[in-house]
Formats: C-alpha cells, sequence, structure tokens
C-alpha cells in the first residue's frame, strides 16, 4: 500500500469521526433545549357569592283547617232555617230518617249548622234543632253565629224560656208561634214603656212580631226605637222601668182528640235502620187536652229484644206523668221516666207493639206542660 493511500484512508476515518461526533452534539444540544409540557388543571372561577337581600313578597296566609263534616240524621220532620232560631226564616223542611252533614253549631249546642239534601235532589245549607238530628256521638264541630240576617242591625237577644210571638205588645193579640229556650232573635223596636220587644218574625205582619221583654235577654233595649200604634217609629226614648219578671200567661193544651185506639202516632223503626223518634206536644189540667198516646213497635234482627234510650224534655208550670201500655194493659214493672231525663235505658220485646201515655197531673189551678220526647233503639 502506498503512502498516499494510506493518508487518504486515515482522512477518510478522521471525516467520519467528525461527522460522527457532529451528530450527538446535535442531539445533546436539542434534548437539553427541548420544552417540556406542563400538564395543568383548568380551575373555573366562580361568580362571587350574592347576600340575598329581605324580599318584600308576603308569606302566603296561614291555611284555615277545613271543618271536617259529621254526618247526621234527623229523627223527626224538622225546619231548617236560615239562622239559629225558630223566629228565622225556613227554607225547607226534612222528613224523617233524612241525612245531614254537621259543619257546626251554635254556643248553646242548641242548633247545628247542615248542609242537607232536599228530596228533590237540591242542596241547601241551614240550621236545625240539635234535639232532632241523631249522630254516632257528640259532633266535634266549630261554634259559629252564621247566617246573619243582612238587613238587621246588629241587634239581638237571647230566649230565657219559651215564649209565644205575638202580633202586637200585649197577651191579646194573636199568638203567631213559639220561640225556645236560647233562641237567638234580632230585635227592631220596642213599645212605649219597654215592656214587650219586636223582632224579626217572617210568619208576622211584615215580617214582625212581638214578645214578652221579660224573657229575653239583650244589652241593647235602650237603642231600639219605639214603635207606635201604627207600627211606625217614634224615637228611642229609654223606658223608666222594665219589669224583670213576668207572671207567664197559662193557656190549656189544645185537643187533639187521639186516644189509645187512634193514638197521636204510629211508629215503627229499628236497630239497623231509621232508629230514632221524636214527638212533641203539650198537655194540661184540669182543662184543654190532658193525655196524648203514642204508639211504636221497634224491631232488632240480631236480638229478641230491643234496648231503647229515652230522652224527656219539659217546660211549663206542671207535672208531666208518663204510663207504659202494651195491648189493653198498663205495665208496672218497666220504671220511671221523669222530665230531664236523658238516655233512661228501657228493654222490650222486639216487634211488639207498645204505646206511651203522656199526661197531666191533675190539678185544681190550670197547669199546662210542653213536652219532647225522643226514643232511640241501641245497636
Amino acid at each position: 500500500m502506498t503512502m498516499k493511500t494510506i493518508i487518504r484512508l486515515k482522512l477518510s476515518l478522521l471525516f467520519v469521526l467528525i461527522i460522527i461526533l457532529s451528530a450527538c452534539s446535535l442531539q445533546i444540544s436539542q434534548t437539553d433545549n427541548a420544552i417540556t409540557p406542563t400538564v395543568g388543571l383548568i380551575t373555573a372561577t366562580l361568580p362571587p357569592t350574592l347576600t340575598p337581600r329581605a324580599s318584600s313578597t308576603p308569606l302566603p296566609a296561614t291555611a284555615i283547617p277545613t271543618v271536617e263534616p259529621v254526618p247526621g240524621t234527623t229523627t223527626a220532620q224538622v225546619n231548617v232555617r236560615l239562622r239559629p232560631s225558630t223566629a228565622s226564616e225556613s227554607v225547607g223542611l226534612l222528613e224523617l230518617g233524612a241525612e245531614v252533614q254537621i259543619i257546626g253549631k251554635d254556643a248553646n249546642e242548641a242548633w247545628y249548622q247542615i248542609y242537607f239534601v232536599f228530596p228533590s235532589g237540591a242542596r241547601g245549607e241551614g240550621w236545625t234543632a240539635a234535639k232532632y238530628v241523631h249522630t254516632g256521638s257528640k259532633p266535634d264541630v266549630p261554634v259559629t253565629t252564621g247566617g246573619s240576617d243582612p238587613n238587621s242591625e246588629g241587634l239581638t237577644a237571647q230566649v230565657t224560656q219559651q215564649i209565644n210571638v205575638r202580633n202586637g205588645p200585649g197577651t191579646n193579640f194573636e199568638a203567631l208561634g213559639m220561640l225556645n229556650v236560647n233562641d237567638v232573635v234580632t230585635l227592631s223596636g220596642k213599645n212605649s214603656s219597654g215592656t214587650w220587644l219586636q223582632i224579626e218574625y217572617t210568619s208576622g205582619d211584615g215580617g214582625k212580631g212581638w214578645v214578652s221583654a221579660a224573657y229575653v235577654q239583650t244589652d241593647e233595649a235602650d237603642a231600639l226605637p219605639i214603635i207606635g200604634d201604627a207600627g211606625e217609629a217614634l224615637g228611642t226614648a229609654t223606658p223608666t222601668d222594665i219589669p224583670v219578671t213576668l207572671t207567664p200567661t197559662v193557656v190549656p193544651a189544645p185537643s187533639d182528640n187521639d186516644t189509645s185506639e187512634s193514638p197521636a202516632i204510629n211508629i215503627m223503626f229499628s236497630t239497623t235502620e231509621a232508629r230514632s223518634f221524636s214527638y212533641s206536644s203539650d198537655v194540661s189540667s184540669p182543662e184543654g187536652d190532658a193525655e196524648d198516646w203514642i204508639s211504636f213497635r221497634a224491631s232488632n234482627p240480631q236480638s229478641e229484644v230491643v234496648t231503647l234510650y229515652l230522652d224527656l224534655e219539659c217546660s211549663g208550670n206542671g207535672t208531666l206523668l208518663v204510663e207504659l201500655w202494651q195491648g189493653n194493659e198498663k205495665m208496672t214493672r218497666w220504671g220511671n221516666l221523669t222530665c230531664g231525663d236523658d238516655d233512661y235505658e228501657l228493654v222490650l220485646f222486639r216487634n211488639a207493639t207498645y204505646q206511651f201515655r203522656m199526661r197531666a197531673k191533675s190539678a185544681k189551678a190550670l197547669e199546662y206542660i210542653k213536652y219532647t220526647l225522643t226514643v232511640q233503639a241501641g245497636q
């Protein structure tokens, strides 16, 4: 190998070495200068929290609890009235056994405010006497005044004794009807002495009637106008003296000509359907109708006997005697029902006809008794 060839080989090797070294230097430089990407979290910027301002929007009104109606059944033919008083206008008549929904009562619990349905299917609302409505338990309904007369000036009175409503201010005027204890009446005037008060009474002339001031309770008599003989208002002069108590006028009970063979009523009821009935009448002695006969028969599919519960309410100045009869025989061991008795228990045979004889005790001076007998069959 010549010298020239050797030199050429060395130069070639040197050139290759230079290229290799240059490549390594470039790779290292690239590695050192490379930018490593940062792996970060994208954080959302939340809006600032605002403190809410007090709202001017009023809070919703407190809900008034809904009254749950209490079912009841009439125990007699009864009037439904606009307000809780026998002086109020009658809006309908319910038959014995009619179903009602009780939604309220008066403060004395003598009247129930009810929803009812007429035989025609029409629906109505009004008041009826509580003693003629049977319920399984004492109705838990609110006390309400209900049905005030829009034409009245708000002057009212409460009846303290069963009294007559008359066509004028005196006992010599025609009797239009009767008011019961605790009835509330609307006052419209008084006579010049203040002994008689004019009331709203739908059955009277011009929708008015008169009651004795001694048997109603009111603090508003002074504000009433004086009513003249022609019915005109004369002013509001205060009477000098209003009597506190008057002696009731006692009149004989009208005769109804009932007997044991032809009783005043003849009722059939049972422990499962029409479970009760009520009957009101009056007797007197020694004048007037001295006795009433009430015939009834009760059925009980579950037993040979039926248990009855009797209530007897009375008013007047006499004594009422109650006898129990079967056929032509007076029963002597059944007990003794007297005025004021409540839930008096009596056990009788089912499907047998019995009669109550309600009679006034013999008296020398005129004595009068008005009564209401309620008979209910137990379950």
